[in-house]
């Protein structure tokens, strides 16, 4: 029966990631089939062993658990493409990086220059006109969420990185609550100096370190 079951887990999981990967799909048509493969190997999973089950019901829970997924899988809408050259646009010779990730989420990944100085958290002038423009495609796009994430250089240890990475998560939050956008859809995490970019052996490499990340979804509604 097990067998059976991861192979069925298995069969579904390639199949919908397979299709995921089709050239002529668009961006919202991959992301949602990604979210079926995700949906589909969970659901047979489920199905095969659930009152114990076999190959029956785990075909069966891999159908549900499909439709699961293509449900909760983000979308590339056209309001997230305009929000993405909006972005673009305004952060333009910044050095802010925007971009769409493979799960079809918005990323602006903004370096210390812009964002904060070392051991701060204050917001500094040159990120608040970013912080403006960013403000204002949420709210023209309030199907969205919003994770921040904050990180930091090692310079001081983990007991003064952790907080200071939350607390600068924090700020650009607040600052985007400040100018209309609803902070129940932002989510902040603090990662401290536990995922750096750089060597944190140098200036150079320190600052890199030092940035915010930025993540929108428009989660896929069925």
């Amino acid at each position: 029966m097990y067998s059976k079951l991861t192979k069925s887990a298995i069969a579904a999981t390639v199949l919908a990631l397979g299709v995921s990967g089709c050239a002529d799909m668009n961006a919202t048509q991959r992301g949602t089939a990604t979210g079926a493969g995700a949906g589909a190997a969970l659901g047979a999973l489920i199905g095969g062993t659930t009152h114990g089950g076999g190959g029956g019901r785990a075909a069966k829970g891999a159908v549900i658990g499909g439709a699961a997924g293509a449900v909760i899988g983000n979308i590339w809408s056209k309001r997230m493409e305009q929000q993405k050259q909006a972005m673009e646009q305004a952060t333009r010779g910044t050095g802010v990086q925007v971009s769409q990730t493979s799960d079809n989420r918005l990323k602006l990944d903004i370096p210390s220059d812009v964002s904060f100085d070392t051991g701060r958290s204050d917001i500094k002038p040159n990120f608040q006109p970013v912080l403006e423009r960013f403000a204002t495609t949420l709210n023209e796009n309030p199907a969205t969420n919003v994770v921040i994430i904050g990180h930091t250089d090692n310079t001081g240890g983990p007991g003064v990185n952790q907080p200071l990475s939350v607390d600068r998560a924090a700020r650009t939050r607040d600052y985007l609550a400040g100018r209309g956008v609803n902070p129940s859809r932002i989510t902040i995490e603090g990662r401290g100096e536990r995922e750096p970019i750089a060597n944190n052996n140098d200036n150079a490499g320190r600052a890199r370190n030092r940035r915010v990340e930025i993540y929108v979804a428009e989660p896929g509604r069925g």
